[in-house]
């Protein structure tokens, strides 16, 4: 169980630096190729990659977040001493 926290944490931080820095380094960049004003394309290829490790990261915390808890529920509906 203690793993699964810090796999939670680490990419909690991870979450929260990617989005840092996409506010700071590309804040009104959207990370698609087409846009009403011409942009520079390593604002779009940093806030596409900026973007897509803020995602992944939010899925890990997400799904381990949701393991944790189904593991929580479960020993207590089915741990010791519940016969």
């Amino acid at each position: 169980m203690r793993a699964a926290w810090k796999i939670f944490c680490l990419s909690a931080v991870v979450l929260a630096a990617t989005l840092g820095l996409a506010h700071l380094l590309v804040p009104d960049v959207v990370p698609v190729g087409y846009a009403e004003e011409p942009q520079p394309s390593w604002a779009i290829l940093t806030a596409f990659a900026l973007r897509a490790v803020a995602l992944t990261a939010a899925w890990v915390a997400i799904i381990t977040l949701s393991l944790l808890v189904g593991t929580k529920l479960y020993r207590m509906a089915f741990g010791p001493g519940t016969r």
